[in-house]
């Protein structure tokens, strides 16, 4: 089966040429920095050891930043590879004042490419994020004997389906690694199922939280959302944004000065969302730190990466998109940490248990539309809520799982280094 795969691979390769124009056209890739994935370093691996994360996204990396810290202390590792396969997540990376961290695009998952990329940088151990499944590297790696652990390990019921067909290519795959941590207690099974050996539930690393977080705004953005009744729209996706938009109008009827705050789940889809919300006769601002805010402003829309945690500081109320399309939901643990109330759509299968935890302590509300959005914000700006106990009953879990997580890990580093 890893034969077919690779001749897959192979066949794809040909294909990326093409794939790499479109993506750049689109602003999907990085003019000077996609001959990464190509395994043409841009940069050089420093004297020491070296340990490697792997993530998709934006999501993956911000939630190992408090393990990143405490590995930004460790003496005995002088360098921290972080690679990703979006633009996006590069934007954040450069964003992380850490020393030792060196970010490269992940290469393509060719045969030849990962044994290249295994020997240039020489990993002490490797660390995959969530639901990042790469055969070929997961192959060579287990050949060099370099441990490779996944971490906030998470396989979804549709994910599982797929792999299920490949019985034994899954458990030729998922037998490679040394340890998986588990998110949850049904990614625990299907993990088990697809052939993991060495499985433990952790709990979810985005229950944590950075140290040395730094969150705020512009103090003239601060300022205007403080004076307005505000609600966020976060992680949109096509076709929610519009459903915000109808919300508010609902809404302005009754909140005069009412502020939408939309933050796309795809920053570069801001010029698209404003031209759809015009349409509806609203007053639509992007998120420019130099421009003048203007009054009357209906949607506020967030054009880039990174901010989405300073608006819940200043927004107690939060929709959380990819939950009222088919795409699963999106983790709604940061709101939940910052106390904000949440809702969400009826498609949250990728986050089930979180939510039903936050569900259970009246912390998150379903919603099915415009105007179940609009009624049920109605009846939370009315509504004086204390979130303080939710948020502290996450941090004490999330310092557990952290600290849970950093123990398992040092097991295996220990032997390795």
């Amino acid at each position: 089966m890893l034969v077919i795969y690779r001749l897959c691979i192979n066949l794809l390769f040909l294909l990326s040429p093409f794939i790499i124009i479109i993506r750049l056209f689109k602003k999907k890739e990085d003019l000077k920095r996609f001959k990464e994935k190509f395994c043409i370093f841009s940069k050089k691996k420093r004297t020491g050891k070296l340990i490697w994360f792997h993530g998709a996204s934006v999501g993956e990396i911000q939630s190992i930043v408090p393990l990143l810290e405490k590995f930004e202390k460790e003496k005995d590792i002088s360098n921290i590879l972080i690679t990703t396969n979006t633009l996006s997540s590069s934007k954040i990376i450069k964003k992380l004042k850490f020393k030792k961290i060196i970010h490269q695009f992940f290469p393509i998952d060719l045969n030849l490419f990962t044994k290249k990329f295994i020997n240039f940088w020489s990993p002490e151990i490797v660390f995959f994020i969530d639901s990042e499944i790469w055969p070929n590297m997961l192959v060579n790696l287990e050949r060099k004997n370099i441990p490779i652990i996944l971490l906030n390990g998470r396989i979804t019921k549709k994910t599982f389906s797929k792999w299920k067909i490949l019985k034994k290519f899954s458990k030729e795959i998922f037998s490679k690694f040394t340890l998986c941590l588990s998110s949850n207690n049904i990614s625990k099974f299907y993990l088990k199922k697809l052939g993991a050996i060495n499985v433990k539930l952790i709990g979810n690393l985005k229950y944590s939280q950075s140290e040395n977080e730094k969150i705020g705004l512009d103090s003239k953005l601060k300022k205007f959302i403080l004076s307005k009744k505000t609600w966020c729209a976060s992680s949109t996706h096509e076709n929610e944004e519009r459903i915000c938009g109808l919300a508010h109008k609902e809404l302005k009827k009754k909140y005069k000065n009412l502020l939408t705050i939309i933050i796309p789940r795809h920053a570069e889809r801001a010029v698209m969302i404003e031209k759809e919300l015009e349409q509806l006769n609203l007053k639509i601002q992007l998120h420019e730190p130099t421009k003048k805010i203007h009054p009357d402003t209906d949607i506020y829309i967030v054009n880039t990466y990174g901010m989405t945690k300073s608006f819940y500081n200043y927004s107690s109320n939060v929709f959380l998109g990819g939950s009222l399309i088919n795409h699963g939901g999106q983790n709604p643990l940061e709101a939940a940490r910052y106390g904000c109330n949440i809702l969400h759509g009826p498609n949250i299968s990728n986050f089930e248990e979180i939510y039903y935890f936050l569900n259970k302590n009246k912390i998150s509300k379903k919603i099915y539309n415009q105007k179940t959005i609009a009624i049920e914000l109605n009846r939370l700006f009315l509504k004086r809520t204390n979130s303080k106990q939710i948020k502290n009953e996450i941090n004490v879990l999330g310092k557990k799982i952290l600290k849970n997580t950093y123990k398992e890990i040092n097991l295996i580093l220990n032997n390795a280094i």
